[in-house]
């Protein structure tokens, strides 16, 4: 009540919070194809939150694993009233040549061969790498991480998937958070997908953080769930033997509260932990939480 005896409503004390958005990863490519860019990674931090307030939460899907084509883009990966964390790039493929090159996303997706790599959308991951074609002998570029960029394929092989990360700016070191929420490959989120290849080459590793393989005379690795890592490019023969690219890794919301706090409802069941002096709230489905 003020002086003059008027009922006023009491202030609203906005919560901090932390957040973390990580995008789905980027499909591999068919065919010796180019390894999926990760999702991009962007964190925020002491986000003002208000109470009684209800935010909505998408987490981006991974994108489809390429089939007689390129990969799928992976989708994006949004918190109400914060900048949305973007898709992962596609992995290029030899099949549909006018997508040999690789996509554009949260990190690029790799080139087939000699064919230009996806660039990365600034301030949430790398760009991917092109590959290599040496008298028809294609190692194709992997994706990007949000670690480092793609590496580049060679005369033998297709490139290691580039790096994911354990660490973020605004948050700072990942390990405490990802082993409390039971989340990450290894410490590591978003990596990239591996380039394929063919003539039988050997099989090569995925980005750190989940990021698909390209094993030898197979299907591309599926980025791992709830990493936003990009998946595998094909490593197949060069007798007609197709293989298909591998699925990115779906994408993950996370926030961070300190203390011990309990929001007023959710939905789409997100899971709950206090750990190290925070309560976090783990989001790998669509939902919304009211502060």
């Amino acid at each position: 009540m003020n002086i003059l005896g008027i009922l006023t409503q009491p202030s609203v004390v906005p919560v901090s919070v932390d957040l973390l958005l990580i995008a789905g990863g980027g499909g591999g490519g068919s065919y010796r194809g180019g390894g999926g860019g990760a999702g991009g990674t962007i964190a925020y931090a002491s986000q003002q939150l208000l109470k009684g307030a209800a935010y909505t939460i998408t987490v981006g899907g991974g994108g489809t694993g390429g089939s007689s084509n390129r990969g799928g883009t992976g989708t994006n990966t949004t918190f109400t009233g914060v900048t949305s964390a973007v898709g992962g790039g596609s992995g290029g493929s030899a099949v549909s040549a006018p997508a040999a090159t690789g996509g554009n996303g949260g990190s690029g997706g790799g080139g087939l061969a000699i064919f230009a790599a996806g660039t990365a959308t600034s301030g949430q991951g790398n760009a991917g790498a092109s590959g290599n074609d040496y008298f028809g002998k294609y190692g194709s570029g992997s994706g990007g991480g949000k670690g480092s960029a793609g590496i580049a394929g060679t005369s033998t092989a297709g490139g290691i998937g580039g790096a994911g990360t354990d660490t973020v700016t605004n948050w700072g070191a990942l390990s405490a958070v990802l082993t409390a929420t039971s989340s990450g490959v290894g410490g590591f989120i978003a990596g990239g997908g591996a380039g394929g290849a063919i003539f039988s080459a050997p099989t090569v590793a995925g980005g750190s953080g989940g990021g698909g393989n390209s094993p030898t005379n197979s299907n591309g690795g599926a980025g791992t769930a709830n990493t936003g890592s990009g998946g595998g490019g094909a490593n197949s023969t060069d007798d007609g033997n197709q293989h298909n690219g591998g699925a990115g890794g779906s994408g993950i919301v996370l926030l961070r509260i300190t203390g011990s706090y309990t929001a007023t409802s959710t939905t789409g069941s997100p899971t709950r932990v206090e750990s190290g002096g925070f309560t976090y709230y783990k989001y790998t489905g669509d939902g919304s939480i009211t502060i």
